[in-house]
């Protein structure tokens, strides 16, 4: 992957990211598991979307909600420990496929899976499930939004914290895979890492400008149609590569 290509995909996704939420995020998983193994696609993805979620909620902080971060947190640590027992790591085929049905779950009724991520239970649950899958699959906006789904609240809100809870569950991913990432030099050079950071940072507050201007309706609507275009692509790539 050539550094210019590379640096332009860090800053579009997380500009995309700070407006759509997953949708920047779900790209740029796309985009480095075609050039990268799985492993070091999954610590890259990891960092830059690290810097870019953890930026958002800076720049937002004042928005979020701390309750439904806090037992998110708890669901994250859960799950934690529950992945250090275990070794998986998705074939890219597999990868590609499980990308692609991901976005599925925006589409969700409202109406059967009515989650409030300020409720114990569903807060909880959703930190286990959203980390367990960000580390399986490599990410879990997705998911994500099925948890948030019935918080009352204004998009800020619900974008300023779950840039936060991405935090967390990355962290995860990162120590999950980061031995196998570097000993096998399978992630983009550390130099690239690092200039990625300003990047991802002027890209993510270009964003959140945007993200201003929307609507709520708009925010939501435009987040279902987007991840789900990308997700159709990924799932003809990923049969693309079993037939291959």
């Amino acid at each position: 992957m050539t550094p210019a290509l590379f640096f332009f995909a860090v800053f579009t996704t997380a500009l995309i990211s700070a407006v759509f939420g997953m949708a920047g995020g779900l790209i740029l998983m796309g985009v480095l598991a075609a050039l990268y193994p799985v492993a070091g696609a999954m610590v890259a993805h990891g960092l830059i979307q690290s810097v870019s979620n953890g930026w958002r909620a800076v720049l937002l902080r004042r928005f979020i909600l701390w309750r439904a971060l806090a037992l998110f947190a708890a669901g994250a640590g859960l799950a934690a420990g529950a992945l250090a027992l275990v070794s998986v790591t998705l074939s890219k085929p597999v990868l590609f496929l499980v990308l692609g049905l991901v976005p599925l779950l925006v589409w969700l009724p409202k109406h059967r899976f009515a989650l409030d991520a300020r409720r114990a239970a569903d807060g909880i649950a959703g930190g286990v499930l959203v980390t367990g899958l960000n580390v399986i699959a490599g990410v879990s906006g997705p998911l994500l939004d099925v948890v948030f789904q019935q918080v009352d609240a204004d998009r800020r809100a619900i974008v300023a914290t779950k840039a936060a809870a991405q935090v967390l569950s990355h962290a995860v991913k990162i120590a999950y895979y980061a031995g196998a990432a570097f000993s096998l030099e399978a992630a983009p050079p550390l130099w690239m890492l690092a200039l990625a950071v300003p990047l991802s940072i002027v890209g993510t507050t270009l964003g959140a400008r945007v993200l201003h201007r929307l609507s709520d309706l708009q925010f939501r609507n435009w987040t279902k149609w987007i991840v789900t275009g990308v997700g159709a692509v990924y799932v003809v790539r990923g049969l693309l590569l079993l037939w291959s």
